[in-house]
């Protein structure tokens, strides 16, 4: 029922994620500057990816797998099976940080629904949910979409950083304590949001581009062959 492939997919989704999690808290509890906690998680990112894109295509947050299973990239039953490691990578990462530090984590989000940070998060989610289609759509490698998640993740904390927290991750929001439903909707929104703009406007525009070179290429090809074949006669 579950080989090694479909395992290694779910461990990946879940340490990926307990990881990022980890990271973003650490930095978090340490400095109220953006920048800085901004940066450890776009690290972190880039790092994942290096580690277990091909394992899991490093999704590490549920916007990331709802934006593409809107845009078609993976499908159903796959979606669910990431989400659900993310958020039990997330909910393992907050019961080692209490461990560790023989405390509970206090919810610094508060309960009331602010939409100054739901707008925050949300546009923060869609400049990384554009960065994530983009990487995806042109088939980047490795080090290439480590690079573009990176410091799209990064370009989305620092805006979405003006009014929230900075998270832009549903499943770390939950694991850091930073979360109500504005941590929640709002990422899952605006990575739907980002990801189907550039599907929609740009992505077929690329396909055409590559049609079009590739039409142009095979008739270099097939205008070759016939010269080659017109000298062979002649001669």
């Amino acid at each position: 029922m579950f080989g090694r492939q479909k395992i290694a997919m779910l461990v990946a989704e879940f340490l990926g994620t307990a990881t990022l999690t980890a990271a973003v808290y650490s930095m978090a509890v340490r400095t109220s500057f953006p920048f800085f906690s901004g940066a450890a998680a776009a690290l972190t990112i880039g790092l994942m990816v290096m580690l277990v894109d091909r394992a899991s295509g490093a999704h590490i947050n549920p916007a990331v797998t709802l934006g593409l299973w809107t845009i078609r990239k993976i499908d159903t039953l796959k979606a669910i099976a990431y989400i659900a490691a993310q958020l039990v990578g997330a909910l393992a990462a907050w019961r080692l940080m209490e461990y560790l530090m023989d405390s509970p984590l206090k919810n610094i989000a508060g309960k009331n629904v602010d939409w100054r940070v739901m707008v925050a998060e949300g546009v923060g989610a869609l400049v990384f949910g554009w960065g994530v289609a983009v990487a995806v759509d042109r088939a980047y490698t490795t080090a290439q979409k480590a690079a573009v998640l990176g410091v799209s993740f990064f370009v989305g904390v620092q805006i979405a950083a003006f009014a929230s927290n900075g998270v832009v991750n549903p499943a770390v929001a939950v694991g850091i304590r930073s979360w109500n439903v504005s941590y929640i909707v709002a990422p899952l929104v605006g990575a739907i949001v980002g990801m189907n703009l550039y599907s929609l406007v740009f992505a077929e525009k690329t396909a055409k581009r590559a049609s079009s070179t590739s039409s142009a290429s095979s008739s270099r090809k097939t205008a070759a062959s016939k010269a080659k074949k017109t000298t062979k006669r002649k001669k």
